[in-house]
């Protein structure tokens, strides 16, 4: 549930940002707006990459946690 909130949000955000800054795309000229846009896409693709390795260390514990609690002692 968190990831979907997570997407959702960061959809969001990212439609919010697009739109409010970039403007012009017949032109082949970067602005500072576009250059904030281009490092604001890589943070969030930065934080998706690591909120994906959380959660697949959260599986692999559960699922380590799940067969040594399945196994007889």
């Amino acid at each position: 549930m968190a990831f979907e909130e997570f997407l959702g949000a960061h959809s969001k955000l990212t439609e919010t940002c697009i739109l409010d800054c970039v403007k012009d795309f017949t032109t082949r000229e970067i602005t500072y707006s576009e250059c904030y846009l281009q490092k604001y896409l890589k943070m969030t693709q930065r934080i998706s990459m690591r909120l994906q390795e959380y959660h697949n260390q959260q599986n692999e514990a559960l699922a380590a946690k799940a067969g040594l609690l399945g196994q007889p002692q």
